[in-house]
């Protein structure tokens, strides 16, 4: 299973944010520190502050701070919010189009390893991921 760029993005945005405890950051602040596209990350910034992950403020002096405390951000709730967790068509929630699902054995071994990568993931929130802030501002301060 890959995750998306985006929501990789999204756990990075989370992640330096949260660091800043209180601090406001710019998606241009982020950007430079992971060398990535502003116009990509306005993306990610908008669809995490819809989550209610993230507060923005307009204007001179305005910025991002997370919508609430890190401790309060499970890891596996992001992903599954943003991700598109179906890693074949007939785990999708609408259903596919395959006419064996239901009964094929592939389905749900796939899915019992999709809800073991989830159980990692609900283990975790984001203040477990800033842990190592210390190494973490060391790396995006270069």
């Amino acid at each position: 299973m890959e995750l998306t760029q985006f929501t990789d993005y999204s756990l990075r945005t989370l992640i330096f944010v949260a660091m800043k405890k209180g601090e406001l950051s710019s998606v241009r602040e982020i950007a430079s520190a992971y060398s990535i596209s502003e116009n990509h990350l306005t993306k990610v910034v908008h669809s995490l502050a819809k989550l209610g992950y993230l507060q923005t403020f307009r204007g001179r002096g305005g910025g991002l701070d997370l919508g609430m405390d890190p401790s309060e951000i499970g890891i596996g709730d992001v992903v599954r919010r943003i991700e598109n967790t179906a890693v074949v068509e007939c785990l999708r929630k609408e259903g596919g189009s395959c006419c064996i699902a239901g009964i094929c054995k592939l389905q749900s071994a796939l899915h019992r390893a999709t809800e073991a990568f989830f159980a990692e993931l609900d283990k975790l929130t984001l203040a477990d991921l800033i842990a190592n802030e210390k190494e973490l501002k060391s790396r995006l301060n270069k």
